[in-house]
């Protein structure tokens, strides 16, 4: 059995995650208890409760109750996992920096909140600048003393693997292994592959790099939101791979130890082999000609930048 939290509940990708999360997709062996966290402001609160309604309606099978919630404190009471979807939304034209200013006060507030969940809680970030939240209640954790390990903050980059690998099959009408993502989660992400025939297309194709690094701007001007189905797929697959484990090369962003350069205690994403009840290893051994190491420290720049306007 496992308590879950689930913040921006009323939100769209938090509705297009539950079901996933309710039937049995992500955890197929364990019952449900779900807390739904949003804001208290009535719109918000009217979905909640709505929401919690059709979630006792659908009887799914997986599902052992559910609470709605305005508080953290409460909304994170005892929970092993808590999903944090819930943000200010990027708008078209906005910059990470103008999230990461909004969403700050936010994320100090839910570390905080951390200290009435289990203190081996898991931890993943959704919320864009993904990276940098899920740093942001990492370091509020540390100065108030709330003793959650490291290796239990972690941030989605799983969605631009995924994002790569369907383009790819979409561009090459083939399937692709082990392509996986360096550092942030922005427009200087970067993708590699330990696949030398994939590496080739990637590196002949100058376009492809680019329609990965801009399709979340695509999918807002398009549809004038952000992602949302494929987003929660990507959350169910970061979380299942997390927890039962994944033969394949996968991306998450995760606390830096200081591999492959990558500043200690920055929130990037690596190349990571899930072994199984929720233990990870950063794969080692990858090898970077210089070309690859100035793309990738583009992208620790970006976090840096990031990390260095974080107040807690």
């Amino acid at each position: 059995m496992y308590k879950v939290c689930v913040t921006g509940a009323a939100g769209r990708v938090a509705q297009a995650f539950i079901p996933l999360l309710c039937n049995g997709s992500i955890f197929p062996d364990k019952k449900i208890i779900l807390s739904l966290l949003d804001i208290n402001n009535e719109p918000q609160i009217r979905e909640l409760n709505g929401l919690k309604l059709e979630l006792i309606d659908c009887n799914y099978p997986n599902l052992i109750s559910v609470s709605s919630h305005t508080d953290p404190n409460e909304a994170f009471k005892d929970c092993d996992i808590i999903v944090f979807i819930g943000g200010f939304p990027r708008k078209p034209g906005m910059e990470r920096k103008d999230l990461l200013k909004i969403n700050s006060k936010i994320f100090t507030e839910q570390g905080l909140a951390l200290k009435h969940a289990k203190e081996d809680v898991k931890c993943l970030v959704v919320a864009n600048p993904c990276n940098t939240n899920a740093k942001i209640m990492y370091e509020v954790c540390k100065k108030n003393g709330i003793k959650i390990n490291k290796e239990n903050f972690t941030s989605l980059s799983r969605l631009d693997q995924d994002r790569a690998e369907g383009i790819y099959k979409e561009m090459y009408n083939k399937e692709s292994a082990n392509i996986f993502i360096w550092g942030n989660h922005s427009s200087n992400l970067f993708i590699d592959t330990i696949d030398e025939s994939i590496n080739k297309d990637i590196e002949n194709n100058s376009n492809f790099l680019e329609k990965i690094q801009k399709r979340g701007a695509e999918i807002i001007n398009v549809r004038g939101s952000s992602s949302t189905f494929s987003a929660a797929k990507a959350a169910r697959n970061h979380l299942k791979d997390w927890c039962y484990g994944n033969e394949k090369i996968v991306s998450m962003g995760v606390v830096s130890n200081g591999d492959y350069d990558i500043p200690k205690d920055l929130v990037s994403s690596f190349p990571i082999k899930c072994t199984g009840n929720w233990k990870f290893e950063i794969v080692q051994g990858i090898e970077l000609n210089d070309g690859k190491k100035t793309k990738i420290k583009k992208c620790v720049e970006d976090l840096q930048g990031e990390a260095s306007e974080i107040v807690v």
